[in-house]
């Protein structure tokens, strides 16, 4: 194992950077264990007792059913249904594994109840941090929820809290965010004249995709932000909610800068994607797509009067 001291402070910032992207955020130790090592340990140890166990007879059962037969006798097999726990194969059992403890179904039909018992997005806001159906929300330091102006008329609506915004508690933090509200000033917008939210409040651990299971209990609330702010147009960033929204495989490339309806609650709002600005950083030679796609949202805003010439 490679010790701090001997990292040049280049090489240390770089494996920081490293742990940060993976999901580490903080060291629970000073000095490194080995978890593997004491596992085996601890495994050994227990071996000897589980095996005495395993052979220690149960109390009443000192002797086999053939020890206590009487020669001659005919034995009595045991009814059905009445086969005693220690019959099932401990391996058995114990692949099965525990259980969650809110099965993803029932944790769906609670964060629709939650959300749809809200009348506000005051009231949405404190749903979701009391919601503990999600288990994104047991890694996550922060619950990420809209910020800007509801009453606008404009949404921009982007993925999963990253790192940054996890840290913060605000979406769209760091450089990603720096980026953003250059491309908002753009086209003559600001945070504070939007309603910004992201489709997942919590950040996935190493910024991975979020499971179906956890858009499906994400769902809900995201719609039910839409349907109290009522927006006139939503921009959505990123491959993930264009897909999320449009209910299309395709890349963010093959779903960028069309124009096509969200339908939540009894209304179609139309939505157009555009790359996120993450994606921007990662690929700069795509800047001039984004450019059009923020062209076509200025277009839209000003013709329903969201926007001054």
């Amino acid at each position: 194992m490679i010790s701090a001291n001997d990292l040049s402070p280049a090489e240390l910032a770089a494996l920081l950077h490293f742990h940060a992207d993976a999901g580490v955020e903080w060291l629970l130790e000073e000095e490194a264990i080995d978890r593997f090592a004491e596992f085996e340990a601890m495994k050994a140890a227990r071996r000897p007792a589980t095996q005495a166990q395993q052979q220690r007879p149960v109390a009443g059962e000192s002797l086999t059913p053939k020890e206590r037969s009487v020669p001659g006798e005919r034995q009595t097999p045991p009814r059905p249904g009445t086969a005693s726990l220690r019959s099932a194969a401990p391996a058995e059992r114990a692949a099965s594994g525990p259980q969650p403890a809110i099965p993803d179904g029932e944790a769906v039909q609670q964060a629709r109840f939650a959300a749809e018992s809200a009348r506000s997005l005051s009231e949405l806001k404190t749903a979701i941090e009391a919601f503990n159906g999600c288990n994104l929300k047991h890694s996550a330091r922060s619950t990420i929820f809209a910020s800007g102006d509801a009453e606008s008329g404009i949404m921009v609506i982007g993925s999963a809290p990253g790192a940054e915004d996890d840290r913060e508690g605000v979406p769209f933090s760091g450089k990603s965010g720096q980026l953003f509200d250059k491309m908002l000033a753009a086209i003559g917008l600001t945070r504070s004249a939007i309603l910004l939210t992201q489709v997942i409040p919590w950040r996935p651990p190493g910024n991975r995709a979020p499971s179906a299971a956890e858009m499906d209990i994400c769902r809900p609330f995201i719609e039910r932000q839409i349907a109290l702010a009522e927006p006139k147009a939503i921009l959505l960033l990123g491959n993930f909610s264009a897909r999320f929204f449009f209910g299309e495989n395709d890349t963010i490339h093959g779903l960028r800068g069309r124009w096509k309806g969200i339908a939540v609650a009894d209304c179609v709002i139309p939505a157009i994607a555009s790359l996120h600005p993450q994606d921007l950083l990662t690929a700069p030679v795509n800047k001039r797509l984004a450019w059009n796609d923020l062209l076509a949202f200025q277009a839209k805003l000003k013709s329903l009067s969201l926007l001054r010439n």
